[in-house]
Formats: structure tokens, sequence, C-alpha cells
């Protein structure tokens, strides 16, 4: 018997957002398009999560077990997807409408490393539209990364490069996206379609957490670069410097204050 991989894999984290979760899980199970896994990685929740699990036959995988962290629990997934392409949808965020994934399917047919599109924002009600670059350049890789629940990652990359590092508490996808976008050979896609609605209620000005990202985006240059070109960057204070510092660093301070 031979086992036929399906397109993508959507892979979501959560720990004791029930609410969140169903919201998530109603985007992905209605897709028009439904070439798709679905793996949910719950962290061992107390409340109706597990529940809301089991009510959906259409979720291929799920896991209910106590883990280290977000990037921990993202690991778990990626060891577990068997499609070309993993999308990251954690509690409480959705796709932005029932034909996302029919829209992106036949670009993602192209091979390239990254697919990418736009993202919704809400917070208090209100919902702002943010465009990603139509092109990646070294000033992208500096100053931004992608939105992690609006690219399409393709999995062999974990393969070839490893899986997200523990050792992060909020800018491990960031590492990841520099550990592959700085080799040879990494191919990018923008897709002018909005793929996700992120759930920005929670978005904190904790000045904590921004000394721990600032930090953290530091050891992510230190650890995929040479030490003269480290140092370089250092210097130009490249690691806290970003045009699109106001609203990458929410979406990262939030993602680091979950508990999963």
């Amino acid at each position: 018997m031979f086992f036929k991989m399906s397109l993508i894999s959507i892979i979501t984290i959560n720990y004791n957002n029930a609410e969140g979760l169903q919201k998530t899980i109603d985007s992905v199970v209605f897709q028009s398009f439904q070439d798709f896994e679905f793996i949910v990685i719950d962290g061992n929740s107390s409340d109706k999560s597990v529940d809301i699990i089991k009510q959906y036959p259409r979720i291929n995988e799920w896991v209910s077990e106590k883990d280290n962290g977000i990037y921990d629990a993202q690991n778990k997934g990626v060891l577990n997807a068997k499609g070309d392409y993993l999308l990251f949808l954690n509690s409480g965020d959705v796709l932005a409408s029932n034909r996302v994934l029919q829209l992106v399917s036949s670009a993602l047919f192209g091979g390239k490393s990254f697919y990418y599109g736009n993202l919704i924002l809400e917070k208090d009600s209100v919902k702002e539209n943010h465009f990603a670059p139509k092109e990646i350049d070294m000033d992208f890789i500096l100053n931004s990364t992608f939105w992690h629940p609006c690219v399409f990652i393709k999995s062999t990359l974990f393969k070839s490069f490893g899986l997200y590092n523990t050792t992060f508490k909020i800018v491990g996808d960031y590492e990841f996206f520099i550990r592959c976008l700085l080799k040879p050979n990494i191919t990018t896609e923008y897709i002018n379609e909005f793929i996700t609605e992120f759930d920005g209620n929670g978005i904190s000005n904790d000045a904590s957490q921004n000394e721990i990202q600032t930090k953290e985006r530091e050891l992510a240059w230190k650890l995929n670069v040479s030490e003269l070109v480290y140092d370089s960057l250092k210097k130009q204070n490249a690691f806290s410097r970003s045009k699109y510092a106001s609203f990458i660093n929410s979406l990262q301070k939030i993602r680091g204050k979950h508990n999963f």
C-alpha cells in the first residue's frame, strides 16, 4: 500500500484556549480545498480543549501532553507532518476565508522553499490589513520576518536545516527563517492573498519582553553568521532597529506570552 502525501499540513498548537481552538478548527475543516492533513498539538490543557478536538474526525492526528514550550510543540507537529508544505496556525488564529487553501494551492506546486502572503490583525474588534513585501531581500531579513501564520514552509527544509531551536522563547521562528534564507538555493514567492486573521488581543508593551526579544534576535544572527558579520551588525544596532518593529514585535511578544 502506498501512502498519498497531502499537499499541505496544517499544524495547530494549543494550551488552555478552548474558545480560540474552536475558532481555529472551524476555519480549517470547512475549507473548500481538502487536500491537507490537520494536526493539533495540545499542551495537556485543563480546560475543554481536548473535548473540542474529539468532536472533529477531520483532525488527522492530535496529542495532548506536556511540552517544553511553543517551539517544542511545533517540532512535534513537524515530526508528525506528512505534507509537502507546513502551515502553523495556532489556536485563536483563523484562516482568512474558507477559500484560502484553494487560492494558494496552485502556487504551491511551483516547489519554492517558502510561499508567503498577507495578514489581517484583529484587536479589540478592529481589523487591520497588513501586506507582505513582494520580494525578500537582506533588508527584510534584518528588519522583519515572515508572519508565521501566513507562510507555507517546504517540509524538506526541516530535514535539511533542522527543527526549531527550543532554547528560544520568542523568536525561534525568526531564527529558523534566518537559518534557511542565508543558505544558497533557497527560494521564496509572494502570494497576494490574505492568508490568516491573527488574534491580536493580548498585545503587551512589557519591557521585559522587548529585552528578551532583542537578545534572542542577536543570538539568532550569532548562530548563523560569521563572527565578523555578527560584530558588524551589532555595531550598526541592526538587531533592535526595525521599520516594522511595532507590528513584528507585537506578533512575537504574543507568541512569547503563550504558555504552550
